[in-house]
This record gives structure tokens, sequence and C-alpha cells, in this order.
């Protein structure tokens, strides 16, 4: 608020830049209109040095096949068919070994497929007559163009979408330059084995200079998301119970994808946003050799997508939960401290079980997770059976005192007491029986009189013409509906605790899940078995 009435203020954060260096203006570059990009060149390189290393790796494939052009000796033997060893290196080289073989794959069914059909097309144009034998071959690359595009769109055929386009400029090149040379049969021997040289070459750089595998990263992704699920839970919690005032205005401005940039959110995000991404690795790794700590043949890579898309039905949980952390009603700060010990100690047991199965997927151990899938429960059975005890702690019929300053006593300390001694350690005035019943007379008299005048605003809204009721008439029927509406708020405020503890008993709960999958998952890889 700026101080004036009905005027509000929205601070926009400037969007985050790369810290500058201290002494940027005494380098060479001030004033060079690129110093901004190639800072920012620099950030990206030092985030992932893997980047500049496939780089190089490309450029030194590229470099090595362009020397059977560049020396005479050899471009005499291969001639100037050797460029199609440039181009295969250009589109078979990818980031990692297993893509890279899975472009290899389909660079090389693709090919041998479309030379195949371009020469018993070829043959078969020339026995037709010089006059018929354009038409053949025009009609024939009509017919290859319409049939492959729409086969790649096939579902199951998706995953070798780049074989059919190989198909497809491969066999064009080849019947028209076989009809314009007259040989097809000899332009198609020699696209195979410029095709196949820079395929070798491709491979064989990817593989002995520096190798990235995919199953490496696929491995370390699936880890990195255990631990983040692990910290945003823990940041979620300790957040919700820590004593200050949950910025309610901002969020009403912002949509979910338009949260601040909280490490708790943003860790979740990254987990959820990763199915994607395993897939793909996951794909890219069944092509790789074994190698490193994988050695086994067949090894079950489709097991990491299933235990990461189960890690994502945990990390929907702990959405939720960011969002009953940036919801408008809030349970109040004394109210979210009675339950904190309780609440505390079920999110660090499912968090270090998180952790655990994390270690033990990066260690490619197999241990029992029985004493701490116990512990979970039972911290979890605990919360529940202190919610459901102290129930009345999130009612409208109890009233706490809104000063947080007073927060109530820890709910081990007043397990054994009833609901009126919790309250006449909070109250001075003490409330007698009767006076109790009074109270409860009252309130179902002002709820039945609240209803009877929203039925009379009803029945005058619905009228012609439509009127309005007055606030102020049959005997303050505005200041009655004001005060249950009050007490409405309040009551789902309280509730709001609820809400957040259930979300997190929901956690507890997939987390059988998840142990189970990464059971499976160790069965399948042969884990080395560890007993704890």
């Amino acid at each position: 608020m700026n101080g004036k009435k009905g005027s509000v203020e929205i601070d926009i954060p400037p969007p985050n830049k790369a810290k500058q260096p201290e002494d940027g203006n005494k380098s060479g570059f001030q004033g060079f209109p690129c110093k901004a990009w190639i800072w920012s060149a620099r950030e990206f390189c030092k985030d992932d040095v893997n980047r500049v290393i496939f780089s190089f790796k490309v450029g030194l494939a590229v470099l090595l096949v362009s020397l059977l052009i560049l020396l005479r000796g050899a471009y005499e033997i291969f001639g100037t068919n050797i460029i199609w060893s440039i181009i295969t290196v250009a589109i078979m080289f990818e980031y990692t070994v297993g893509e890279t073989f899975n472009r290899g794959f389909n660079r090389a069914l693709g090919s041998l497929l479309a030379a195949i059909l371009a020469i018993a097309v070829g043959q078969l144009a020339q026995l037709t007559g010089r006059i018929s034998e354009p038409i053949i071959i025009g009609l024939s690359i009509f017919l290859i163009g319409a049939i492959t595009s729409f086969v790649k769109l096939w579902p199951s055929l998706v995953p070798y979408e780049h074989g059919f386009r190989v198909i497809i400029f491969t066999y064009c090149f080849i019947i028209v330059s076989g009809y314009r040379m007259g040989n097809p049969i000899r332009t198609s021997m020699d696209r195979l084995y410029s095709i196949a040289i820079g395929g070798f070459v491709a491979a064989f750089v990817n593989v002995l200079v520096f190798p990235m595998w995919a199953g490496e990263q696929l491995h370390e992704e699936l880890v990195n998301s255990f631990n983040s699920l692990a910290d945003s839970l823990e940041e979620c919690v300790k957040k919700y119970l820590e004593d200050e005032e949950l910025n309610q205005a901002e969020f009403s401005e912002k949509v979910m994808d338009e949260f601040p940039d909280e490490p708790a959110y943003r860790k979740c995000r990254t987990t959820l946003n990763s199915s994607a991404k395993l897939e793909s690795l996951a794909d890219a790794s069944k092509w790789e050799p074994p190698h490193g700590r994988f050695r086994n043949f067949f090894y079950p890579w489709s097991e990491y997508v299933k235990v990461g898309a189960v890690l994502r039905y945990c990390a929907y949980e702990v959405m939720a939960l960011h969002g009953v952390l940036h919801s408008e009603i809030q349970a109040p700060y004394n109210l979210r401290i009675a339950f904190q010990s309780e609440i505390q100690d079920a999110a660090n047991q499912a968090a270090e079980l998180v952790r655990s199965l994390g270690k033990d997927i990066c260690n490619m151990k197999r241990s029992l997770k029985t004493s701490l899938l116990n512990r979970v429960h039972s911290s979890t059975e605990r919360l529940q059976r202190v919610i459901d005890m102290h129930s009345y702690l999130l009612t409208t019929h109890y009233d706490l005192p809104d000063n947080s300053s007073n927060p109530l006593p820890k709910l081990s300390h007043v397990l054994s007491t009833t609901p009126y001694d919790f309250l006449d350690q909070q109250e001075d005035d003490v409330c007698s029986t009767n006076h109790e019943k009074s109270s409860n007379h009252l309130t179902q008299n002002l709820t039945e009189s609240y209803y009877e005048m929203m039925r009379k605003q009803s029945r005058r809204l619905n009228s012609w013409p439509s009127s309005e009721v007055d606030p102020f008439e049959k005997g303050g029927g505005f200041r009655i509906g004001i005060l249950l509406q009050m007490r409405a708020v309040k009551s789902t405020a309280a509730l709001s605790l609820t809400t957040f503890t259930s979300l997190l008993i929901e956690f507890v709960v997939r987390l059988d899940h998840l142990v189970e999958a990464v059971d499976e998952l160790s069965k399948m890889a042969k884990f080395k078995h560890e007993d704890l």
C-alpha cells in the first residue's frame, strides 16, 4: 500500500543478471558491443564444460572427414562423392554416445533402403524406354515422399522418424543423379561407402574422445531428482512453521507458474519437468554398449523412467504444499506452532527416506528400508493422532488468542488434558457450563436469523423489478451476517492447517510406492545387496 486508500503498489523484481566482473571498465572490452554476449557465453560454458568438449569433438570429426577431400591422394581415390561423409558427420553426431548410435542406425538403414529402392526403380525405368523413364521416376519420387511422410507419423514409428527423412532425400539424390549419369548402381554404391566412412568417423570420435554416456546422465539426473525433492519438502515445511507473515497479496497477482523464484518451488518444478528428459536419455541409453558401472547387457534403463514417474507423483504433493504455503487463507502462527514438533518430525523422516533411496541408486547398492519406513509411518501416525485428539482447536467454538507472541503450548504437554483444561490454560476468563449452553443457544439463534435474512434477500433479488434488501432492516440482519462470516473465515483459516498436514500425510503414503519402484530397479539392475 502507498498510504492512500484504495491504492496498491505492485513491486516487480528486476530480472536476474549475471554478475559482471568488477574490473570490467578497465578491460579492453569497454565499449565493445559484444561484451555482454561474450560474458554470457562464458557463463554458459562454466555451467557445463561438456558443451565445450562436444563442440570440439564435432569440429574434430568434420576435420578428419574433410582431409579426404583436402589431401590429393585421398581425393583421387574417393572423388567428389566423399562430400556425403561430411553431411553424414554433421547429421549423425549427437551430444551423447547413445544418441549418436541411434542416429547412425537410422542413417544407415534409411540409406540402405533408399539405395535398394533407387536401384530397382532405376532399372525398371530404363527398361521402359527413354520416353516413359522420366515419368516413372517422377511418379516414384512422389509415392516415396508421400508414403514415408505418412508412415513416420505412426505412433510406434516416431523414434525412427530420422530414418524416414533419410529415405526421402537419399532416394531422390540417387534416382535423379543415376538418371543423368545413366548408372544408378554405381551412384548408389558411391553414396553408401561415403556414408559408411562418415558414420565410422563420427562413432569413432564420439566414443574414444571424452565420451559422454547417456546412461551416466540418466543415472545422475534421477539421483538429483531424489535430492531436489527432499530439499523441497524440508524447505516448504520450514517456511510454513516460521514466525513470519506470508505475502498473500503477492499471490493474488500471480498464477501458479509465476511464483517467486524460491528454491523449493524451483527444485520441485525441475523434478516435475524431468519426464521428457528421462525418457530421451533412456531411449539413447539402450543403444549404448556396456560401459563404466553399467556392464550388464540389456540394462533395465526403462526402470529409471518408471522410478522417475513415481517420484513425480510425490513431487505433486510437494507442489501442493507450496501452494498452501502461498494461499491467501493461512492458519494463525500460534496454531501452527502448536503442531510444530509432529509436522517437523514427519517431514524430516520422509526427507531422510527419500535421500536414502537416492543414495542407494547413486551407489548402486540395495539396502533394506524397513526401519526407515517404519519410522516414517510412526511419525505420520503420531501427527494424525495429534490432529484427531486436538481437532477442537480447528473449530469456531473455541477461540484462540490472536497474539502470536503467546503461542499455544506444545501438544506433547497437553495430550492428557481435556479441551476445557486446555482453554483454562489459555484464557483468564473461564466460561461456566451454563454460559456455554447459553452461548450455543445464541449461536443457533444467530444462524437461524442469518439464513432467514438470506432467504428474504434471495426473494427480493429474483422479483421484478429486482431490489436490494436494506442491510440494516429486520433487526440488524447485516450485523448478524458479518459476525457469522467472520467466524466462517476464522474456521477456514484454522482448517488450512488440516489441508497442509493432509498433503504431508499423502506424501508419506506415496513413499511406499516409491520404495517399491526403487526395489524393483535394484533387482533388475542387480545392485549389490547391503543390509542395514
